[in-house]
């Protein structure tokens, strides 16, 4: 059994050098261990230290594509070279490389396909107060979008059967981390958490570079995430406002008019009219959403089988 292990990086020729040392060179039940490396467009020296430092595979970018982008060319990368597991882990050491063995373990012994490394977030130091919260609130939404038991969504530490990379696709351009996870739940790819440790930090986050900044990707993240895989909910949900706020105003019409006095209140007849319309015609674009959806998860389907074919071709 083939393991390639990934790492996105990104100017990383200070911090890459621990982190290729620190990788696992035996585990129980792999026959084969690689190290990919994908250049995410560096500036620096990444690549040369890459090489120098035992990396089997170097892949790069024209250009800064993003990490999302970056961790799908390295998944499609580890397939063509034909990796029976692949783990991601990033090019700064905050992961445990000891580790890699709990990610891949489940995997061997197929009681799953994903497996993610879940941080001591309550004892990670150099955690803000603001970012553990943020954390547990962003894996508590994913949980419910994807109807999984994954305690800690944002990890980028995580395991992958060959059948899970081939089915997964990546549309976010910000991070795969939260979209993965909710592609599989949906798919029904099995899929578990496992605790590994942490090192301490190398160098400030560049995904999270300010708190702000973070919370509002973030929340533009899920909400393009529920509405690409939960579109029906998303416009039900989305209708049910105006709709309500129509009917409510409706009634109060309705007790006005039957009350005393002359005056027909013809304003809120209108709004009402106007609220009920829009939230329907959510409604309806929900229907149609929905019908999509069901078409995109058939065109999924032929595209895991065109990727079958394409990398059994190429192997």
């Amino acid at each position: 059994m083939k393991l390639i292990i990934q790492i996105p990086a990104f100017n990383e020729e200070e911090t890459l050098p621990l982190t290729l040392s620190k990788l696992p060179k035996r585990i129980d039940g792999i026959s084969e261990i690689e190290v990919l490396i994908i250049d995410d467009g560096s500036t620096d020296n990444t690549v040369e230290v890459a090489k120098k430092h035992g990396a089997h595979h170097v892949v790069s970018a024209v250009q800064n594509q993003g990490l999302a982008k970056t961790f799908l060319l390295g998944l499609h990368t580890c397939l063509s070279k034909n990796a029976d597991i692949i783990v991601n882990t990033d090019a700064d050491n905050q992961y445990n490389a000891d580790d890699i063995e709990k990610l891949v373990k489940p995997i061997i012994e197929k009681k799953a396909d994903i497996v993610i490394g879940e941080r001591p977030i309550k004892s990670t130091q150099h955690f803000s107060i603001v970012k553990k919260l943020l954390q547990r609130l962003g894996s508590f939404v994913v949980r419910m979008l994807s109807d999984t038991h994954i305690q800690d969504a944002p990890s980028g530490f995580r395991a992958f059967s060959r059948r899970a990379a081939l089915e997964l696709n990546v549309f976010n351009n910000y991070t795969y981390t939260l979209e993965t996870i909710i592609q599989a739940g949906k798919k029904g790819i099995p899929m578990m958490s496992v605790p590994i440790r942490t090192n301490r930090d190398e160098r400030p986050s560049r995904l999270v570079k300010s708190i702000p900044t973070y919370i509002k990707r973030s929340i533009i993240t899920m909400f393009r995430i529920f509405n690409t895989y939960r579109p029906l909910s998303f416009f039900v949900i989305l209708g049910a406002i105006p709709l309500l706020a129509g009917i409510g105003i409706g009634t109060r019409w309705v007790v006005l008019f039957m009350g005393k006095g002359s005056a027909l209140h013809i304003p809120s007849l209108i709004l009402t009219a106007i609220l009920i319309i829009l939230g329907m015609q959510i409604f309806i674009f929900g229907l149609v959403a929905d019908l999509i959806s069901v078409n995109r998860q058939l065109l999924e389907d032929i595209q895991k089988k065109l990727r079958e074919l394409y990398y059994r071709s190429e192997s």
